[in-house]
């Protein structure tokens, strides 16, 4: 699928399949999002403040959402392109709560959940540090919904969630904030199979 064809697809989808992801997926939508694209400097998919890479990724699955995956909470490493595991609980319908009732996100077969470590773009740009890190959270949102396109797969960015409460849930240390919420899965279509599914 070429970038134009993503671009033209895009949709923000908020109903999906009961059907797991493939570790393969999985892993091409975790390079798109951060992935490590120049192994000598360490460059990454999507740009960054001076290379700050002040972003962390972690995943929550259920059981079996993602073929060959226990439930839990992953962090993903750009470095070794790996995950290990976070926590070993299901934290999805815990997400549901903090994310305003959004059933969506308990759906999905994962939540990406986009941290930031703040402290590393403010120490070099300071007052302008939330303004770059909001700019990169877009950019690697934006990755990962034309990824998501051309694998079959939906999206919807979420915002709308009581960021402490998502912090706890995560037992993320102080310096990590969550930000930015992804949920990923196989498109619902309408009743009738030959209509889109439903977004915006």
């Amino acid at each position: 699928m070429s970038v134009e064809e993503a671009i033209a697809r895009r949709r923000s989808v908020r109903r999906f399949r009961s059907e797991p992801l493939s570790l393969a997926e999985l892993s091409q939508i975790l390079w798109a999002a951060q992935g490590i694209t120049d192994m000598h400097y360490g460059r990454r998919t999507a740009p960054s403040p001076g290379a700050t890479y002040s972003l962390e990724l972690f995943i929550a699955c259920g059981k079996n959402t993602v073929e060959g995956l226990n439930e839990g909470v992953y962090h993903y490493s750009a470095d070794g392109h790996s995950l290990s595991l976070h926590q070993p609980d299901d934290v999805r319908p815990q997400l549901v709560v903090a994310g305003a009732d959004q059933e969506f996100l308990g759906k999905a077969a994962i939540d990406i959940i986009i941290c930031t470590a703040l402290e590393r773009v403010t120490v070099r740009y300071g007052d302008r540090s939330e303004r770059y890190v909001n700019m990169e959270i877009g950019h690697v949102g934006q990755n990962i919904y034309l990824q998501a396109v051309s694998l079959g797969l939906a999206t919807v960015g979420v915002a709308a969630f009581r960021g402490k409460q998502v912090s706890e849930l995560l037992k993320l240390g102080p310096e990590l904030r969550a930000m930015y919420i992804m949920p990923v899965g196989r498109p619902a279509s309408h009743l009738s199979g030959d209509e889109p599914p439903l977004g915006s």
